[in-house]
């Protein structure tokens, strides 16, 4: 295969809503390259981007797929994102990796929840987008309810460079702006058929040609000049004016088609290629240590990994972006995570499944490779000479879905880990932990429907049978008044027996907290505790009723208490501990005695010191349409939210709330049934609270009868 230098190569990611035609758009693109003979559809099931197992069962993307063709010499590379908002992870990964978004559009359903959450990550990346609305030829098409809809939602930037003759069954037609000609695609596929604008078209193809003149001209000084000195642009100047604008992400320009028929797709590939950036056009890319990489051939070798998928009878296939240098075959690069050296033992251009080997590729390239030793999402390989430069990780989404899981088949918990920890190579979006604390194995991801993902996985590759649950709340207990207590540990068996007797005043702790008057602290420790707060442990012996060489031992019963509150179970914090009295026995008396002495009049202590629980409360923020607002709110409400404040934000509304963790559990699900999947949300963690009386009642007796259980 060609070599393709940089200016000749094209790195677009296909995003847009589900079901707006992304991958027959992207086979379509293929096609036209003659690069496949036949297109395939999703219905059919032989796509070339959709071809894994769960993607031809479904007819959807679920995976990102690399694919590229070849068009008046040129190479694009093209990224077949999946739509739906739960596999936000490769949207963001390939939009990192892409110079430009080329988003699709539903004319019929014009902008949808899942077009807001592309837009989103389009913006969040800061990538110049072009827009394609796609399936005009269906009869509830409708072009310009459509462009008012992008306009409402994404700004006057948007700009039509096309507009329909023929929406509907039997379209073939378009206007082009930019060359003032009407484009007949008489066989779909191919390149069109030029004529004349129609009279009745006429104005308002003129209309739409001096907005968009307008628009080219603000993208550069020298044009602006002459469009004010000519009153109008050449399609030349026109089309410089416009990659400008689209660098800059001055201008989102609007193209038309119907990517079932082919309609429209070769004008697309034109446009990508005249003017839309080139790897060496685009804004250079920063490496963590501020290196700058400009997608030249003269820079040292340097590639970032944005996907790795797993693919039958292959193995992990690594996806890199090339930003430096030329990458070669057998070429050693080093890793800068591990500092290890990696060898590219095979550079590969991919369509789907079908791979092609070459000798090497570009800056500013995409390329796939295998066999890698130790390579994941996110890592760089470069140049030995600039070992320690790596580019930006992707930034990933954080996880919005929470469930535990386990197997059901305890045997097989430790394969289970396994399999969840290669999820997490593939897809960093999925992240698995162990939590003690609640003795459950936590996973989080995108939504409902990515968890379903996983679960199809591990039931039809791994054949490892799992079940869900809700995750337990990591509860606190704490006390709010003084108590004392003591506790007498006396074992007599035969020989050497066990005797400690400890006195205990248990305090609130707080900030600026005051020791009490009555007793002499002779020595103090601090514990910030692993899970939160603080213990205060206090020596306040006098006399030498219990031995300095017996505090560390019951200090540690006191911490094995604090790992088992004496509540419910969960972990305790924020007191204070003074230790002001005990006996001690000259034979019998030994660490363990004292620890269970310690730890037992901990508890009796706590029990009486207006013990309370307290649970992890979290700084919400709600996104939704504005008309949805009220259903938000209501169902915010009922589950304990506090409303700190609302904003506006365009036709929508932003709600920001302190709510507890306990409410939260399948609020995404919740969420995206009451807005229609539009409403978006983000949690912080915030403080820990006391939980209201009413709840806290619950909790006990629920830990009462879990105990019976157990018993």
């Amino acid at each position: 295969m060609k070599i393709f230098q940089t200016e000749d190569i094209r790195n677009v990611a296909l995003i847009g809503a589900a079901k707006s035609g992304k991958t027959t758009l992207a086979e379509n693109m293929v096609f036209e390259g003659k690069l496949i003979n036949r297109k395939g559809a999703t219905e059919s099931k032989n796509t070339v981007s959709d071809y894994r197992p769960i993607e031809t069962e479904r007819g959807i993307s679920v995976n990102a797929s690399l694919l590229y063709t070849i068009y008046n010499d040129k190479k694009i590379n093209i990224l077949d994102t999946p739509g739906f908002s739960d596999f936000s992870g490769d949207i963001v990964a390939c939009l990192t990796a892409a110079d430009m978004a080329v988003f699709t559009v539903n004319a019929q359903s014009g902008v949808e929840a899942t077009s807001e959450n592309a837009w989103k990550y389009a913006t969040k990346t800061n990538k110049p987008v072009v827009f394609f609305m796609n399936q005009l030829d269906h009869n509830n098409a409708n072009f310009d309810d459509t462009i008012h809809q992008l306009k409402e939602y994404f700004g006057d930037k948007v700009t039509p460079v096309q507009f329909p003759v023929n929406s509907g069954e039997g379209f073939n037609s378009v206007i082009d702006l930019i060359t003032m000609k009407m484009l007949v695609f008489k066989n779909g596929n191919g390149a069109p058929e030029i004529q004349d604008i129609p009279a009745n078209l006429a104005d308002k193809a003129e209309e739409l040609h001096n907005e968009l003149i307008e628009h080219a001209a603000e993208g550069d000084d020298a044009l602006m000049e002459k469009f004010f000195e000519e009153g109008t642009l050449s399609a030349e100047d026109m089309e410089k004016g416009l990659h400008l604008g689209i660098i800059n992400r001055d201008m989102y320009p609007v193209l038309c088609g119907a990517a079932k028929s082919g309609a429209g797709v070769t004008r697309l590939l034109e446009f990508l290629i005249n003017a839309c950036p080139s790897p060496a056009h685009v804004h250079p890319t920063k490496a963590v240590n501020g290196t700058e990489f400009h997608n030249s051939t003269e820079e040292a070798p340097a590639m970032f990994f944005f996907k790795i998928s797993n693919e039958q009878n292959v193995g992990d296939v690594a996806m890199a972006r090339i930003y430096g240098g030329t990458i070669a075959e057998s070429q050693d690069l080093v890793n800068p995570r591990t500092g290890n050296k990696e060898r590219i033992s095979q550079l590969l251009v991919s369509n789907g499944k079908t791979r092609e080997r070459v000798e090497k590729a570009c800056a500013g390239d995409i390329i796939s490779t295998i066999k890698l030793k130790d390579v994941r999402v996110n890592d760089s390989l470069v140049d030995a000479k600039i070992a320690d430069t790596a580019f930006e990780a992707v930034p990933f989404p954080a996880p919005i879905f929470s469930t535990a899981i386990k197997a059901v088949n305890s045997q097989e918990d430790e394969k289970l880990g396994g399999i969840l920890a290669d999820f997490h190579k593939i897809d960093p979006t999925v992240i698995t932990s162990m939590s003690r604390e609640l003795k459950q194995n936590i996973l989080q991801c995108q939504g409902e429907y990515h968890l379903n993902t996983i679960k199809w996985y591990l039931d039809n590759v791994h054949k490892i049978a799992v079940e869900f649950a809700a995750p337990k709340v990591p509860y606190r207990e704490t006390i709010t008044k003084t108590a004392n207590a003591d506790y007498r540990h006396k074992k007599q068996s035969g020989g050497s027996g066990q005797f400690g007797e400890v006195h205990m005043r248990l305090a609130p702790y707080y900030e600026g907290y005051t020791d009490p008057s009555d007793l002499q602290v002779r020595g103090k420790d601090e514990y910030d505790l692993p899970w939160g707060g603080k213990l205060i442990f206090c020596n306040c012996i006098v006399g030498g009723s219990i031995d300095a060489r017996f505090m560390p031992a019951i200090l540690k019963g006191i911490n094995e208490r604090l790992e088992e509150g004496p509540l419910t179970g969960s972990y305790a914090r924020d007191i204070i501990c003074y230790i002001y009295d005990g006996k001690m026995h000259p034979v019998d008396s030994n660490e363990m005695a004292f620890k269970i002495a310690g730890r037992m009049a901990f508890s009796a202590a706590f029990k009486n010191a207006g013990p309370k629980i307290m649970e992890p409360i979290y700084d919400l923020t709600v996104r939704m349409p504005e008309d949805m607002m009220g259903a938000v709110n209501t169902d915010l409400q009922s589950r304990r939210a506090i409303i700190m404040g609302m904003d506006a934000d365009r036709n929508y509304q932003i709600i920001r709330a302190r709510v507890p963790l306990a409410e939260m559990d399948r609020y995404s699900t919740s969420l995206s049934s009451l807005t229609s999947g539009r409403g978006t949300f983000t949690m912080e963690y915030a403080e820990y609270a006391q939980v209201p009386t009413d709840v806290q009642t619950k909790l006990l007796k629920a830990y009462e009868e879990s105990k019976k259980d157990e018993d």
